[in-house]
């Protein structure tokens, strides 16, 4: 199964943000144990890289876990025409509509999010991680 996994799960995994973490290291445990094919988006290592330096301060740790993030996860390139075509999507949120419009390309076949309500208009499913979980 070919998931896209939001920035906010991910680093709800990696910074142990209570009371998201374990549903979140749960999916990383997936992704690791092969049972998913979990991805993210390169525009989100960029954006997880920097929130992660905020919080920890210190760039060489930063860089080992964007190394390990790029182990367990595939990375989604982010390409022109995904640019073009999340303008084009009926969502309020051009982030949220980028990452749709990427998940479409990849094929994936949800999106694990803990903002549900703002892929309203997603071409593909957006799911919580906790009825992620269920499902498996």
């Amino acid at each position: 199964m070919n998931v896209l996994i939001d920035t906010n799960v991910i680093l709800d995994a990696m910074l142990s943000r209570s009371p998201f973490a374990e549903a979140a290291q749960k999916l990383f445990i997936m992704a690791a144990e092969e049972k998913i094919n979990a991805y993210v988006t390169a525009s989100s290592i960029t954006d997880i890289y920097y929130l992660l330096h905020r919080h920890l301060h210190d760039n060489e740790r930063c860089r080992q876990e964007i190394f390990k993030l790029i182990k367990i996860f595939g990375i989604l390139d982010v390409t022109g025409s995904d640019c073009e075509k999340a303008l084009e999507l009926p969502m309020a949120d051009y982030e949220d509509a980028l990452l749709a419009a990427c998940a479409r390309r990849g094929k994936m076949e949800c999106i694990v999010t803990r903002n549900v309500k703002d892929f309203g208009g997603s071409p593909v499913r957006a799911v919580l991680p906790d009825d992620f979980l269920k499902s498996k």
